[in-house]
């Protein structure tokens, strides 16, 4: 039975991100986002109960990447695509059917280019099925901190008083250098940390533990605003210990 309590974990994760979808496919980005959110709980822990059971499997590890590509391939490609339409309630489909004029086919064109972000994904998660070499760190921005860098925009547009910082996330051109930053990013020759620890020693983690100490003053401080800018902070120090090391 233990055997089959990871992939349970998994399917956990592929459900959250379905249903994820459909509240995304709705503009409802919030309830889209803390589903986000408890998929990637699910998607850490199905690995730490492999670990802990002892019973990683291939079957295994390639339920993850399919569960992640919903969670944090889809969901982040739908939101993006909204955000860069800045369309509420119509769907895709019918503007272009209701819409005759060039300029609003040209907005809608220009919105598909939020769905790189899937197929940069779904181009990193295969790469990593067949990476050897990110067993215990990273190469290339993991999706889950992708989606969580993208489903925290519309949450900050949602509850952010900072108008500057909101005008910029309805900024087209701020949102489509991110979706293609991302895509890169996720693709990049880029070693980044991970945050498994093979012991607790302070010296042996200090960017761990720098980075979680920052991360957790910044939640507090800055709440939603906080969750891009982790992520910012992340690949930064990975960058600074990577100059270390070389």
């Amino acid at each position: 039975m233990k055997k089959h309590i990871p992939n349970l974990l998994t399917l956990g994760n592929l459900f959250c991100g379905t249903i994820a979808t459909i509240l995304a496919v709705n503009n409802n980005f919030v309830s889209a986002g803390l589903f986000v959110v408890l998929g990637i709980f699910f998607d850490f822990f199905d690995g730490f109960a492999a670990r802990l059971l002892n019973v990683s499997r291939e079957l295994g590890k390639q339920l993850d990447s399919l569960a992640d590509m919903v969670t944090s391939g889809v969901v982040p490609g739908i939101i993006m695509f909204k955000l860069i339409s800045g369309e509420k309630g119509t769907s895709f489909f019918n503007h272009f059917t209701e819409t005759s004029s060039f300029e609003g086919m040209h907005l809608n064109v220009v919105s598909l280019i939020g769905l790189i972000l899937t197929l940069g994904a779904c181009y990193r998660l295969a790469k990593f099925n067949i990476d050897t070499r990110q067993s215990e760190s990273f190469i290339g921005l993991p999706t889950p901190a992708m989606s969580l860098f993208v489903i925290s925009l519309p949450l900050i547009l949602e509850y952010s008083d900072l108008e500057f910082v909101n005008d910029l996330i309805r900024n087209n051109y701020f949102l489509i250098t991110i979706t293609l930053l991302l895509t890169y990013l996720m693709n990049a020759e880029l070693p980044l940390f991970s945050l498994k620890f093979k012991n607790y020693a302070i010296k042996n983690n200090i960017v761990k533990y720098l980075f979680l100490l920052i991360s957790i003053i910044m939640i507090i401080s800055l709440q939603y605003l906080s969750i891009p800018l982790i992520i910012t902070i992340y690949v930064l120090l990975s960058l600074i210990s990577n100059s270390k090391k070389a």
